[in-house]
């Protein structure tokens, strides 16, 4: 699984990158073999100014052999939006790999 992390108005460390790669391999471990998995993230603070509401933006795109899966989420902390994600992304994921599924149960005709 390719991973690209994008930041927007903050700085990517370290510990964030660590904390959106483990994040993110969960989901790689629940996608198993389905073919090159390409994942973009990013994580910024949708304005320098705000007042109130959730601050902090964390989206998700994988890419599955021409498949899309997508997740949003704002939260007043950004470890919390990127949870929040994952866990979007989960139940994606656990779609995607029943509808797989489902097509190589596909009835014989007789």
């Amino acid at each position: 699984m390719q991973i690209d992390i994008r930041t927007q108005n903050l700085e990517l460390n370290g510990p964030l990158r660590t904390f959106i790669e483990e994040k993110m391999e969960d989901i790689g471990r629940l996608l198993g073999d389905v073919g090159p998995v390409h994942v973009h993230f990013e994580v910024s603070i949708p304005s320098a100014h705000h007042q109130k509401g959730a601050i902090y933006y964390a989206e998700a795109n994988i890419d599955i052999n021409g498949s899309l899966l997508r997740a949003e989420a704002k939260n007043y902390d950004m470890h919390a939006a990127i949870v929040d994600v994952k866990e979007q992304l989960k139940i994606q994921v656990k779609k995607f790999k029943q509808r797989l599924t489902d097509k190589q149960r596909k009835p014989t005709e007789a």
